[in-house]
């Protein structure tokens, strides 16, 4: 007889490429697990894994058996959200993976509330700035910027009307002098950072005669987004990221805006998932309470925004993007 808790550890022990990964993750003993998996190919009368002294990897008919068992993961998961559909608190984990300057800044202090509002939900959040691969690691959805290359993947949006901001500090502005056209950026140092492994320095403007990139460079580089936030902050730079992390510093007059909104790259934020199977009751409501947070604090920057064009302390002004 097939065991689904055996089904379970051998998904997790291709997620995590190891028997002693998995049995860490699962919280089970290593042996534990490896006894597991030997049982389901017992039942199944084949071998799911190609072992070696030095490596593990799935056999031709575990790779055609892995969507199946991921197939009866999901349909226990989507039963037992059947039978607790009626209930309105949330209980389990919740597994993110979120970037570092949006996930430090601002959506530590929103989960914090969310999960207040959620005392039975624990959660395990993976904050770093390369892209997670959800269809292969032990993660429930991922928040991330910008259009999906990947189209098997279910993205919903959270600000699907962002873009980016190109900000510096008053302080570098009055030092260097400001950009008047994107072809001034390359005579400015430009601190740029790296994004799943790949070096952000091509910066791509919306301009009314069509898009055009810019290759910039600069004496900064991190691979944490934050870092680099922050450096602009200190006045090292020019920085070209997401508005919504740089909301509290533009509002504290700590960043300066250079260039109209409407002129930035799109940089849309959303709440990826592996498949529409995993869209369960806790990351619908985490979706519609994130939404809310974002446009509230959008909203509530862009009317500080025309408050302070309104008594000449916002030169920069552009009209707000519409919603």
């Amino acid at each position: 007889m097939i065991r689904l808790d055996d089904i379970q550890i051998f998904v997790q022990t291709v997620e995590a490429e190891s028997f002693s990964e998995a049995a860490r993750q699962l919280n089970i003993a290593p042996g534990f697990a490896s006894a597991a998996v030997q049982r389901l190919e017992k039942a199944l009368n084949t071998r799911l894994f190609v072992r070696s002294t030095r490596s593990m990897q799935l056999s031709a008919e575990g790779e055609r058996y892995l969507p199946h068992a991921r197939a009866m993961l999901d349909a226990r998961s989507q039963g037992q959200r059947a039978l607790a559909s009626g209930q309105d608190s949330l209980s389990g984990s919740l597994r993110l993976s979120v970037p570092s300057d949006f996930g430090r800044n601002l959506l530590l202090g929103w989960l914090d509330e969310f999960q207040h509002q959620h005392p039975a939900l624990s959660l395990h959040l993976r904050m770093s700035d390369r892209a997670a691969v959800l269809t292969r690691e032990p993660l429930d959805a991922a928040v991330r910027y910008g259009a999906l290359s990947d189209s098997s993947l279910v993205a919903i949006p959270l600000v699907e009307n962002n873009r980016r901001a190109l900000c510096a500090a008053p302080s570098y502005l009055e030092r260097a002098g400001k950009p008047a056209s994107v072809d001034d950026l390359r005579h400015h140092n430009c601190l740029r950072f790296v994004w799943s492994e790949q070096l952000h320095e091509r910066w791509l403007f919306t301009l009314p005669g069509g898009n055009k990139t810019v290759s910039v460079s600069g004496n900064r580089i991190s691979d944490d987004a934050d870092i680099v936030r922050r450096w602009a902050v200190a006045g090292e730079g020019l920085v070209y990221k997401s508005r919504i992390d740089l909301v509290p510093d533009l509002r504290a007059g700590r960043l300066v805006e250079i260039f109209p909104p409407a002129h930035c790259e799109p940089s849309p934020l959303n709440l990826i998932c592996a498949d529409r199977s995993r869209l369960t009751p806790a990351i619908t409501q985490l979706k519609t309470f994130l939404q809310a947070r974002c446009a509230s604090l959008l909203d509530d920057y862009w009317q500080h925004v025309a408050a302070s064009a309104g008594t000449g302390k916002n030169k920069t002004l552009r009209t707000a993007p519409r919603r």
